[in-house]
């Protein structure tokens, strides 16, 4: 009864493997090994299951590559101050200059749309990169659609193809954790292997 969907839902991800931009994804390592060897550190944000991502890609960027990182995702108490206080427009950008970012640290989005001003739409996002752009930190993403603000801005982006307009959101977040799990387990990038791939057959 769901085998249709099943099919073409796994043949789409299929597609969308090989259409991703392997080049944009080799200089998102080059930069990250950039922020590494300047001591820099990298905030990743997002909103909804990008916020989700952020949270688990933290974990795996200081474990398995020794970049210092962080998200705003992991305090909901002043993720909510800070939407009560100031708005949610800004509880990103407020945040990152509340972390003293500078230009050796980078900002990781995960986002499908990328952010856009004027449609109103993320805007937590277009502002915190406006602050990273302002102050010369590097700017890093992986989006869906036509990428938003974040592929206007960024030094490296990813943006995941679309091959079926109704699926735009889950492959996108899908892609998100393929991309980022891709980069920390790179052999010349990782500084640890992952605790079953260094475990013994």
């Amino acid at each position: 009864m769901y085998k249709d969907y099943i099919n073409s839902y796994l043949e789409e991800t299929r597609q969308i493997a090989e259409q991703l931009d392997r080049e944009q994804i080799n200089k998102m390592i080059n930069v990250l090994q950039g922020v590494r060897d300047t001591k820099g550190r990298l905030f990743i944000i997002g909103v909804g299951g990008g916020a989700g991502h952020a949270s688990h890609a933290v974990n795996d960027f200081r474990k398995l590559t020794s970049i210092e990182a962080y998200t705003p995702a992991d305090n909901v108490s002043e993720i909510t101050a800070r939407t009560n206080d100031d708005g949610f427009h800004t509880i990103f950008s407020n945040w990152l200059l509340g972390s003293n970012l500078n230009e050796r640290d980078a900002v990781l989005v995960f986002s499908v749309g990328g952010g856009n001003a004027e449609k109103n739409v993320s805007a937590n996002i277009v502002e915190a990169l406006k602050l990273a752009k302002e102050i010369g930190a590097k700017v890093l993403g992986v989006v869906g659609r036509d990428g938003g603000y974040t592929a206007q801005v960024a030094d490296a982006c990813v943006i995941v193809p679309v091959v079926n307009a109704e699926n735009v959101t889950p492959h996108t977040e899908g892609y998100q954790a393929v991309v980022w799990h891709l980069i920390v387990s790179h052999p010349k990038f990782r500084s640890q292997k992952g605790k079953w791939e260094s475990v013994a057959k």
